[in-house]
């Protein structure tokens, strides 16, 4: 058997090929597919399917894409209601790559659709080797249970569904299956995703915290219990998966702006989206950009701050940055991106206009500035779970969202304020959302909650109740 793991760290999601025999099976393909496309011929194989294992919410698939390059024939779980040509399977159903056997199992909970693939090598023995799970199980925790609205399940009847797929099916296995899930950390369809991208059955029995023995109610409790928001744009992407996504050519690469041609489409309420680091984007930026960097996970956080359909300007250092903007934003459903700015920041500032900035301090300077100046106002943009781990003295905590600009009504804007996240990323993007509402000393906490950490500084950490 040949297998190879396809991850894409933009946003943390794990794709898969098998073959065998000169037959192959793409498994959950993020939406441009150049690389399964060339894999399967170096390898000599001819893709027979693309499996996607549910309707993925948190990016588009190119499953329609590749099927059509291909020839392959598209399975999904027969509760998906897939609008496109495909083959629905059902539990028990089996499909057969070359000598590799790949058998269904239904394991709903994360979806009502949601299926899991063990896979046998017939060469090595019939018994399962690996199984693919998708978003039911991953390495470290369990896929959320409250996407499933929409179609009418509540998030205590899909947790109950995922106590019995586990229990019922995926520890059933042998202890020493592989699991191999379709996401890793950063991943907004887990809670307390684990780094390392595989595992095995019996290393999740061991020391993943959802499958410590617990009666089925207080599963239910645990995993309904302190969910983060979810991401405005999940919803959009189910249903762009559940349709099959136009080719990523169809996507067309957007016009080089003049400066002042960037101000008149901005004043028609086009998004500027500028993908340059926090440092650059902090020493000169065009008033009201949005600051999402590529060298994060770019793609997740523009499509959680960005509502889809939103037309967009693209500030980058270069025409490479442009290009690769427009593809990561693609693939989660931004086909949008009107055009850029032709020459960047220095085409701006040379056209005479003004640029906005926010001053970069480190973590020293924090610590001296929280020492000498009562009125400076410090806030945590992590996740609730990651500030209530610890954070730095007299930090708020508010999430890094849409609502950021809401909840910045509880700050003082003629005060100063810093801004904090895990390494300086976060913080950067929140800066760009607060600084057009009149935050006028501004500061980015360069390396966060990390280096504060690093450099030894006092941590706080709520008091937990007796």
């Amino acid at each position: 058997m040949y297998f190879k793991q396809f991850y894409l760290g933009c946003l943390a999601h794990a794709s898969y090929l098998v073959g065998s025999e000169g037959e192959a099976a793409v498994v959950d393909p993020q939406r441009d597919v150049d690389q399964y496309v060339a894999e399967a011929a170096a390898q000599n194989l001819k893709i027979k399917y693309v499996v996607e294992t549910h309707l993925h919410a948190d990016f588009v698939s190119g499953h329609r894409e590749l099927a059509a390059r291909t020839g392959a024939e598209i399975v999904i779980g027969a509760r998906a209601g897939a609008r496109f040509p495909h083959r629905a399977v059902k539990d028990g159903d089996e499909l057969r790559v070359g000598k590799v056997v790949v058998r269904v199992l239904e394991t709903p909970g994360h979806t009502p659709e949601s299926i899991s693939l063990v896979i046998s090598d017939t060469e090595v023995s019939d018994e399962p080797q690996k199984v693919l799970t998708g978003d039911t199980l991953f390495v470290g925790d369990v896929g959320r249970p409250d996407l499933a609205g929409a179609r009418g399940f509540t998030p205590q009847q899909m947790a109950g569904m995922m106590y019995e797929s586990l229990h019922q099916k995926l520890l059933k296995l042998d202890d020493d299956v592989e699991v191999w899930p379709a996401h890793g950390a950063g991943s907004m369809c887990g809670r307390n995703i684990s780094k390392e991208t595989s595992s095995t059955i019996g290393q999740q029995r061991r020391f993943n915290y959802a499958l410590a023995p617990m009666e089925r109610d207080e599963f239910v409790r645990l995993l309904t219990t302190d969910l983060p928001e979810a991401p405005a744009y999940f919803n959009a992407d189910s249903l762009i998966n559940r349709e099959g996504a136009p080719p990523l050519a169809e996507v067309h690469r957007p016009a080089a702006l003049l400066p002042q041609q960037a101000v008149a489409y901005a004043n028609l309420g086009y998004v500027v989206l500028d993908v340059r680091p926090a440092a650059e984007f902090g020493a000169g930026h065009v008033p009201g950009a949005l600051n999402v960097g590529l060298g994060g996970q770019f793609a997740s956080w523009a499509g959680a701050l960005i509502q889809l359909g939103t037309p967009l300007i693209v500030v980058a250092a270069d025409e490479a940055q442009v290009d690769e903007a427009v593809t990561r934003l693609a693939r989660v459903g931004h086909d949008t991106v009107r055009g850029y700015l032709r020459g960047g920041m220095d085409a701006w500032r040379d056209a005479g206009f003004e640029a906005s900035t926010v001053e970069q301090v480190s973590v020293a300077d924090l610590r001296r500035m929280l020492g000498e100046d009562a009125e400076l106002q410090l806030l945590d943009v992590r996740r609730p779970a990651e500030f209530n781990a610890g954070h730095a003295p007299r930090a708020s905590n508010t999430p890094l969202s849409t609502r950021l600009r809401e909840e910045a009504a509880l700050l003082d804007p003629e005060r100063p304020l810093a801004v904090i996240c895990a390494g300086g990323y976060r913080s950067s993007a929140a800066t760009s959302l607060l600084r057009p509402l009149g935050f006028r000393r501004l500061y980015n906490v360069e390396g966060g909650t990390g280096a504060w950490v690093a450099a030894g500084y006092p941590v706080e950490k709520p008091a937990v109740a007796i």
